[in-house]
Protein backbone atom coordinates (compact mmCIF):
# COMPACT_ATOMS: atom_id res chain seq x y z
CA UNK A 1 0.00 0.00 0.00
CA UNK A 2 1.27 3.47 -0.88
CA UNK A 3 2.46 5.64 1.99
CA UNK A 4 0.58 8.61 0.53
CA UNK A 5 -2.66 9.24 -1.32
CA UNK A 6 -2.91 11.92 -3.99
CA UNK A 7 -6.19 13.73 -4.53
CA UNK A 8 -7.49 17.18 -5.43
CA UNK A 9 -9.21 19.87 -3.37
CA UNK A 10 -10.41 22.97 -5.24
CA UNK A 11 -8.09 22.32 -8.19
CA UNK A 12 -5.08 21.88 -5.88
CA UNK A 13 -3.34 18.50 -5.78
CA UNK A 14 -2.50 17.44 -2.23
CA UNK A 15 -1.32 14.36 -0.42
CA UNK A 16 -2.70 12.53 2.57
CA UNK A 17 -2.08 9.35 4.49
CA UNK A 18 -4.14 6.17 4.26
CA UNK A 19 -6.91 6.27 6.86
CA UNK A 20 -7.15 10.04 6.98
CA UNK A 21 -10.45 11.79 6.40
CA UNK A 22 -10.79 14.61 3.88
CA UNK A 23 -10.88 17.14 6.71
CA UNK A 24 -7.72 15.78 8.34
CA UNK A 25 -5.79 15.67 5.06
CA UNK A 26 -6.97 19.14 4.11
CA UNK A 27 -5.95 20.56 7.48
CA UNK A 28 -2.54 18.90 7.18
CA UNK A 29 -2.10 20.75 3.87
CA UNK A 30 -3.18 24.15 5.20
CA UNK A 31 -6.70 24.02 3.77
CA UNK A 32 -9.53 24.99 6.11
CA UNK A 33 -12.85 23.19 5.82
CA UNK A 34 -15.52 24.84 8.03
CA UNK A 35 -16.88 22.61 10.80
CA UNK A 36 -18.86 22.77 14.04
CA UNK A 37 -19.50 19.26 15.37
CA UNK A 38 -15.91 18.15 14.66
CA UNK A 39 -13.27 18.47 17.37
CA UNK A 40 -9.86 16.87 17.32
CA UNK A 41 -9.69 13.98 19.78
CA UNK A 42 -13.40 13.12 19.51
CA UNK A 43 -14.97 10.49 17.30
CA UNK A 44 -16.25 12.28 14.15
CA UNK A 45 -19.99 12.73 14.21
CA UNK A 46 -20.90 14.24 10.84
CA UNK A 47 -24.07 15.79 12.23
CA UNK A 48 -23.70 19.53 11.68
CA UNK A 49 -23.09 19.17 7.92
CA UNK A 50 -21.07 22.40 7.85
CA UNK A 51 -18.06 20.43 6.58
CA UNK A 52 -20.01 18.98 3.66
CA UNK A 53 -17.97 18.95 0.45
CA UNK A 54 -18.61 17.57 -3.01
CA UNK A 55 -16.59 14.42 -3.70
CA UNK A 56 -16.65 13.59 -7.39
CA UNK A 57 -19.87 15.56 -7.56
CA UNK A 58 -21.59 13.93 -4.57
CA UNK A 59 -22.03 15.52 -1.11
CA UNK A 60 -20.04 13.96 1.74
CA UNK A 61 -19.14 15.09 5.24
CA UNK A 62 -15.42 15.83 5.19
CA UNK A 63 -14.97 14.82 8.84
CA UNK A 64 -16.09 11.23 8.20
CA UNK A 65 -15.24 10.53 4.54
CA UNK A 66 -11.84 8.78 4.08
CA UNK A 67 -9.60 10.02 1.30
CA UNK A 68 -9.08 7.91 -1.81
CA UNK A 69 -6.68 8.18 -4.76
CA UNK A 70 -7.81 10.54 -7.49
CA UNK A 71 -10.89 11.90 -5.73
CA UNK A 72 -11.87 15.44 -6.68
CA UNK A 73 -13.14 17.53 -3.77
CA UNK A 74 -14.99 20.85 -4.00
CA UNK A 75 -14.78 22.81 -0.75
CA UNK A 76 -14.28 26.57 -0.98
CA UNK A 77 -16.79 27.29 -3.73
CA UNK A 78 -19.77 29.63 -3.84
CA UNK A 79 -22.13 26.65 -4.04
CA UNK A 80 -20.74 24.94 -0.94
CA UNK A 81 -20.38 28.16 1.04
CA UNK A 82 -23.94 29.07 0.10
CA UNK A 83 -25.16 25.78 1.59
CA UNK A 84 -23.11 26.44 4.72
CA UNK A 85 -24.60 29.91 5.06
CA UNK A 86 -28.08 28.41 4.94
CA UNK A 87 -27.26 25.91 7.69
CA UNK A 88 -25.67 28.57 9.89
CA UNK A 89 -28.64 30.87 9.30
CA UNK A 90 -30.96 28.12 10.52
CA UNK A 91 -28.82 27.45 13.60
CA UNK A 92 -29.13 31.11 14.56
CA UNK A 93 -32.89 31.41 14.10
CA UNK A 94 -33.70 28.04 15.68
CA UNK A 95 -32.09 29.13 18.96
CA UNK A 96 -31.74 32.36 20.89
CA UNK A 97 -28.25 33.66 20.17
CA UNK A 98 -27.81 37.13 21.65
CA UNK A 99 -24.20 37.67 20.65
CA UNK A 100 -23.95 41.18 22.11
CA UNK A 101 -24.68 39.80 25.60
CA UNK A 102 -22.97 36.41 25.32
CA UNK A 103 -19.74 35.77 27.25
CA UNK A 104 -18.62 33.48 24.42
CA UNK A 105 -18.63 36.32 21.88
CA UNK A 106 -15.26 36.47 20.16
CA UNK A 107 -14.53 32.85 21.07
CA UNK A 108 -17.74 31.40 19.61
CA UNK A 109 -17.24 29.16 16.59
CA UNK A 110 -20.79 29.67 15.30
CA UNK A 111 -20.39 33.45 15.41
CA UNK A 112 -16.94 33.23 13.84
CA UNK A 113 -18.18 31.04 10.98
CA UNK A 114 -20.98 33.51 10.30
CA UNK A 115 -18.46 36.33 10.01
CA UNK A 116 -16.12 34.27 7.82
CA UNK A 117 -18.96 33.45 5.44
CA UNK A 118 -20.23 37.03 5.33
CA UNK A 119 -23.41 36.64 7.40
CA UNK A 120 -24.39 39.82 9.22
CA UNK A 121 -28.02 38.85 9.86
CA UNK A 122 -29.99 35.64 9.22
CA UNK A 123 -32.34 35.63 6.25
CA UNK A 124 -34.88 33.30 7.88
CA UNK A 125 -37.47 34.42 10.46
CA UNK A 126 -36.52 33.95 14.10
CA UNK A 127 -38.37 31.19 15.93
CA UNK A 128 -37.72 32.47 19.49
CA UNK A 129 -38.08 29.06 21.20
CA UNK A 130 -38.61 28.81 24.96
CA UNK A 131 -35.55 27.07 26.40
CA UNK A 132 -34.35 26.78 29.96
CA UNK A 133 -31.12 27.73 31.71
CA UNK A 134 -29.75 25.32 34.32
CA UNK A 135 -27.58 27.28 36.77
CA UNK A 136 -27.91 24.87 39.68
CA UNK A 137 -24.30 23.65 39.59
CA UNK A 138 -21.86 25.73 41.69
CA UNK A 139 -19.28 26.01 38.89
CA UNK A 140 -21.00 25.45 35.52
CA UNK A 141 -24.25 26.40 33.85
CA UNK A 142 -26.13 25.24 30.77
CA UNK A 143 -27.87 27.79 28.57
CA UNK A 144 -29.91 25.71 26.14
CA UNK A 145 -30.86 28.85 24.20
CA UNK A 146 -27.39 28.65 22.66
CA UNK A 147 -27.14 24.89 22.15
CA UNK A 148 -26.73 23.86 18.49
CA UNK A 149 -26.94 20.07 19.13
CA UNK A 150 -23.41 19.48 17.82
CA UNK A 151 -22.93 16.61 20.29
CA UNK A 152 -19.41 17.61 21.26
CA UNK A 153 -20.26 17.65 24.98
CA UNK A 154 -21.93 14.24 24.65
CA UNK A 155 -18.90 12.63 22.99
CA UNK A 156 -16.34 14.39 25.19
CA UNK A 157 -18.08 13.36 28.40
CA UNK A 158 -18.48 9.79 27.20
CA UNK A 159 -15.17 9.16 25.45
CA UNK A 160 -12.72 11.49 27.21
CA UNK A 161 -14.12 12.15 30.69
CA UNK A 162 -15.73 8.71 31.02
CA UNK A 163 -18.73 10.18 32.83
CA UNK A 164 -21.68 10.10 30.38
CA UNK A 165 -22.99 13.39 31.78
CA UNK A 166 -24.84 14.42 28.61
CA UNK A 167 -27.05 12.67 26.08
CA UNK A 168 -29.59 13.54 23.40
CA UNK A 169 -33.27 13.02 24.13
CA UNK A 170 -36.30 13.62 21.93
CA UNK A 171 -36.52 13.75 18.16
CA UNK A 172 -36.93 16.35 15.46
CA UNK A 173 -37.71 19.84 16.78
CA UNK A 174 -37.96 18.38 20.31
CA UNK A 175 -34.42 17.04 20.35
CA UNK A 176 -32.29 18.46 23.16
CA UNK A 177 -29.29 17.71 25.38
CA UNK A 178 -30.13 16.42 28.86
CA UNK A 179 -28.05 15.34 31.85
CA UNK A 180 -27.81 11.96 33.57
CA UNK A 181 -29.58 13.06 36.73
CA UNK A 182 -33.11 13.03 38.06
CA UNK A 183 -33.31 16.81 38.31
CA UNK A 184 -30.51 19.03 37.03
CA UNK A 185 -26.80 19.61 36.48
CA UNK A 186 -26.08 20.00 40.20
CA UNK A 187 -26.94 16.31 40.68
CA UNK A 188 -24.19 15.14 38.29
CA UNK A 189 -20.47 14.72 38.91
CA UNK A 190 -19.41 17.16 36.18
CA UNK A 191 -16.29 19.21 36.95
CA UNK A 192 -14.89 22.49 35.63
CA UNK A 193 -11.87 20.55 34.35
CA UNK A 194 -13.94 18.15 32.23
CA UNK A 195 -13.27 18.12 28.49
CA UNK A 196 -17.04 18.27 27.95
CA UNK A 197 -17.10 21.85 29.23
CA UNK A 198 -14.20 22.92 27.00
CA UNK A 199 -15.66 21.14 23.96
CA UNK A 200 -18.74 23.35 23.56
CA UNK A 201 -18.24 25.55 20.47
CA UNK A 202 -20.85 28.10 21.56
CA UNK A 203 -21.98 29.54 24.90
CA UNK A 204 -24.23 26.67 25.93
CA UNK A 205 -21.79 25.35 28.55
CA UNK A 206 -19.92 28.00 30.50
CA UNK A 207 -17.89 28.19 33.69
CA UNK A 208 -19.04 30.52 36.42
CA UNK A 209 -16.92 33.33 37.91
CA UNK A 210 -14.54 33.53 34.94
CA UNK A 211 -16.68 35.60 32.56
CA UNK A 212 -14.83 38.27 30.56
CA UNK A 213 -11.45 37.31 32.04
CA UNK A 214 -10.28 37.89 28.46
CA UNK A 215 -11.81 41.19 27.31
CA UNK A 216 -13.71 41.43 24.06
CA UNK A 217 -11.25 42.70 21.49
CA UNK A 218 -8.56 40.30 22.66
CA UNK A 219 -10.37 37.03 21.96
CA UNK A 220 -9.59 34.19 19.58
CA UNK A 221 -11.56 35.39 16.55
CA UNK A 222 -11.58 39.15 17.19
CA UNK A 223 -8.77 39.92 14.75
CA UNK A 224 -8.38 36.89 12.48
CA UNK A 225 -11.13 34.74 10.89
CA UNK A 226 -11.74 31.25 12.16
CA UNK A 227 -9.50 28.85 10.24
CA UNK A 228 -6.65 31.34 9.87
CA UNK A 229 -4.43 29.22 12.11
CA UNK A 230 -4.88 26.20 9.84
CA UNK A 231 -4.28 28.23 6.69
CA UNK A 232 -1.07 29.61 8.21
CA UNK A 233 0.05 26.11 9.12
CA UNK A 234 -0.20 26.57 12.89
CA UNK A 235 -3.33 25.17 14.57
CA UNK A 236 -3.45 25.68 18.36
CA UNK A 237 -5.57 23.37 20.50
CA UNK A 238 -8.06 26.18 21.20
CA UNK A 239 -9.07 26.23 17.52
CA UNK A 240 -9.81 22.53 17.18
Amino acid sequence: MSATIDFIIDDKEIQGRPGQTILEAAQQNGIYIPRLCYREGLVPHGSCRICTVLVNGRPQSACTQPIAPGMIVENDTEKMNGLRRNIIDMLFVEGNHFCMFCEKSGNCELQALAYRLGITAPKYPYMFPKRDVDATHPDIFIDRNRCILCGRCVRASRDVDGKHIFEFVGRGPHKRVEVNAEANLADTDISMTDEAVEACPVGALLKKRVGYAVPIGQRLYDHKPIGSDIESGVAPASSR
